[in-house]
């Protein structure tokens, strides 16, 4: 029977119960257990697809499809894990599921209540997710904060749980000890207020994970530990560290895997953390920087690119150096040119969007990739953004664009899907999940994959317009992916660029720190070798800690 460790947050949201819960399945993985991870979202939504990025941040897409939360961007990274659609559940998918049944006489005319019915359903999916072949433990994640009324039905089905199966569950709670600085003081009242709050609903927690921005001395995780019922072992400290990927090993030598394992009476060794060691330490000071300009708009909100940001530390790291990103926002290129704010990378990176606004900066970035020969790498929208470029300033169809933006354009060289099937399978008019991809053997994408068939995710609307394909390979741009059975058009390279890549998909979904994503390397490669032909110095500082 597997175990289920659930993590809970209190006082305030954004502390991070996705790394703890990331990193916990890492440590246990790394012990030799069989981990899986699943995020309970609150809200009402059925999923984060409809979302605005500045609500939610990036949507995460899985294999089969499914969109969902960033912190299964998380949990795929740091256990190295393919999740589906089940390990994300909302409450919108609660209700609707419920509400079926319901039409469907499914309740036999009883009445429905939270408690049992949403309550159990969140159970079934639960154990649906821990009862998978071989599953050791199970991590859930509650989201939101204790106190939040949406979530009060999952901290309820999870207090069930642990009376069905005490020996079974463990509850981590996640909480933020604030450091005052003008009084050069440590409060621990937050936390015990936190807890308060869950054990007023019935759940006490085994362990306290406590967010800080400083250590914290012993008397204060014995007052912590005596206000809140835990042990002192169980109070675990939580400092702010430079990077992410430094959180394993910072929760490894406070203790919490050892606790946890204690805890639920699972006989298991030390967990081998060798190679994240060297990851982490590559991460931190590798000896060369290497800045690559990521041109969006959404740049001033981060986790709107979250798995951008981690696929190019993995690049990073597999070419021993700090990958220094350059937030650029498209409409500023726009107002101020490409040259004055592109002027000083080694690299130009278009992440994928909706959208008309900025497009024209994208395009602008474009241009200027391509003509003074920096590296360029296009991600759904930024390959979409060369098309339009490389279709208005070589092909000669000066008024190209996309058929989402303008739909009187003479040139669409974007166009809507027209494949009626893939839209049914996939959902609505957007191609989602897992498409094959033939590579040919004689392109620069092929090198970098080593294989002629890759799968990769997806999540986008539009296509490339096959009725131009003849007509950019002629001009220079060669088509160096498709997926045959829709003949549609996934991976575009121009042949007299360095390194000159867009891709329909989104490659940064798959990015491992174990596995980094072979384009990811490739496009970092490339983008060292043109600061060194470029006189620029590899070897500088970083303008910044990691």
């Amino acid at each position: 029977m597997s175990k289920y460790v659930f993590v809970t947050g209190g006082v305030v949201s954004s502390l991070g119960k996705g790394i703890l819960s990331a990193s916990l399945g890492h440590l246990l993985r790394s012990r030799g257990l069989k981990v899986t991870l699943q995020k309970c979202d609150p809200y009402l939504n059925v999923d984060p697809g409809t979302m605005s990025p500045f609500q939610h941040g990036e949507v995460f897409v899985l294999d089969d499809g499914a969109e969902t939360d960033l912190d299964l961007g998380h949990y795929e990274r740091f256990v190295d894990l393919n999740l589906t659609r089940s390990n994300n559940i909302t409450t919108g998918q609660i209700y609707d599921t419920i509400i079926r049944k319901e039409r469907q006489g499914d309740f036999l005319g009883r009445t429905v209540q939270v408690i049992p019915h949403v309550t159990d359903e969140i159970k079934r999916r639960i154990r649906e997710v821990g009862d998978a072949e071989g599953v050791d433990v199970a991590i859930v994640e509650i989201g939101g904060t204790v106190g939040d009324i949406e979530g009060l039905p999952f901290l309820e089905a999870i207090r069930q749980m642990r009376l069905e199966a005490r020996r079974d569950t463990l509850f981590i709670h996640l909480t933020y000890v604030p450091f005052l600085k003008a009084a050069r003081e440590v409060k621990t009242k937050p936390t015990q207020h936190s807890v308060r709050e869950l054990r007023e609903i019935g759940i006490q927690p085994d362990i306290l994970v406590c967010r800080s921005e400083v250590s914290l001395s012993a008397s204060l995780r014995e007052k912590i530990a005596l206000f809140c019922n835990v042990s002192k072992e169980a109070v675990i400290e939580a400092i702010d560290v430079p990077s992410i990927y430094r959180v394993p090993l910072m929760l490894h030598e406070a203790g919490l895997d050892r606790q946890v394992v204690e805890l639920l009476d699972v006989k298991v060794g030390e967990p081998s953390l060798d190679f994240w060691r060297g990851f982490v330490d590559t991460i931190e000071n590798a000896p060369t920087e290497t800045r690559i300009a990521v041109v969006g708009k959404y740049t001033h909100l981060r986790d709107a690119y979250k798995s951008i940001i981690e696929a190019l530390a993995h690049g990073g790291v597999a070419n021993n150096t700090r990958v220094d990103i350059e937030w650029v926002d498209s409409e500023e290129v726009e107002t101020h040119g490409a040259s004055r704010l592109l002027g000083d990378v080694d690299g130009v990176l278009i992440p994928g969007g909706f959208g008309e606004r900025g497009i024209e900066g994208k395009v602008a970035a474009v241009r200027w990739a391509r003509e003074t020969g920096t590296p360029f790498f296009g991600i759904c929208l930024g390959m979409q953004c060369a098309a339009i470029e490389f279709a208005r300033h070589v092909a000669g169809l000066k008024d190209a664009n996309s058929s989402e933006f303008d739909r009187g354009t003479p040139h669409p060289v974007i166009d809507l899907m027209a494949d009626q099937q893939t839209k049914t399978q996939k959902g609505g008019t957007m191609r989602l999940g897992s498409f094959e991809c033939f590579v040919p053997t004689d392109t620069r994408t092929h090198a970098a994959y080593g294989s002629e068939l890759v799968h990769e995710r997806h999540r986008h609307r539009y296509e490339f317009n096959n009725a131009y394909r003849e007509m950019f390979e002629r001009a220079g741009f060669r088509v160096a992916g498709v997926h045959r059975g829709l003949n549609l058009v996934e991976i575009l390279e121009l042949d007299d660029h360095p390194w000159f890549i867009g891709v329909q998909f989104h490659p940064e979904l798959k990015s491992r720190p174990n596995r980094p994503h072979p384009l990811f390397a490739g496009f970092i490669q490339a983008a060292m070798a043109h600061a060194a032909l470029s006189g620029g110095a590899i070897e500088r500082p970083a303008r910044h800690p990691a």
